[in-house]
């Protein structure tokens, strides 16, 4: 192997082929440097974009996420603040019931001090019973019409049949047990014997 200059032939010759490229070869390989060089501000630039959409996002999120907590907590007070009056409007319907009763419970405490012959305890009593139905009726509880009337089973319970010829069919016969009314709402049926007629 013949060196000259201390280089082979053939290292020599891929040196003189290089030498020989055009000089546009190292200029494109520059130009594709520039070009991805080039990309890297473009890159940036969406990423920034991304990054500030993301954060408007965020916000967005923690605005409606404090305003659910708001909102949850007005509906509780409200609700405590509906339960707390519903209470006390509760109490205070109780208190009016109760002072319309005192009088009756003076009126029992009076009787009962009172030594007095069996006829005009009779007549006292008969006094603060009327006393009494007559604070139950400024409260707006009605005494349930029996005796005569024709069972009906929203507001009597019959727990006797009586067969009889003298009074229609399902007359009620006897009162056992008043029923009263608040208003429209029934407390209790009266307790009542009904007649079984048997010619119907």
């Amino acid at each position: 192997m013949v060196k000259v200059n201390g280089r082979t032939e053939a290292e020599r010759a891929r040196l003189d082929v290089e030498h020989e490229l055009p000089a546009g070869d190292d200029g494109d390989e520059t130009a594709e440097v520039a070009a991805v060089g080039g990309g890297q501000p473009l890159q940036a630039a969406e990423t920034s974009g991304v990054e500030a959409e993301l954060q408007k996002v965020r916000a967005e999120r923690d605005s409606l996420l404090d305003r659910l907590a708001r909102s949850q907590a007005e509906f509780e007070n409200a609700r405590r603040r509906a339960g707390r009056e519903q209470q006390e409007f509760r109490d205070y319907a109780t208190v009016d019931a109760i002072k319309s009763l005192l009088p009756v419970l003076d009126s029992f405490e009076r009787a009962l001090q009172v030594k007095a012959e069996a006829g005009d305890f009779r007549s006292g009593v008969e006094l603060i019973y009327k006393q009494l139905q007559d604070a139950l009726g400024k409260l707006g509880v009605r005494r349930i019409p029996a005796k005569g009337e024709q069972f009906d089973p929203h507001h009597h319970e019959a727990i006797e049949l009586v067969e009889t010829a003298d009074a229609p069919d399902h007359e009620v016969l006897e009162e056992l047990q008043h029923g009263y009314k608040l208003k429209e709402r029934l407390l209790r049926p009266a307790m009542v014997k009904i007649a079984k007629n048997p010619g119907k």
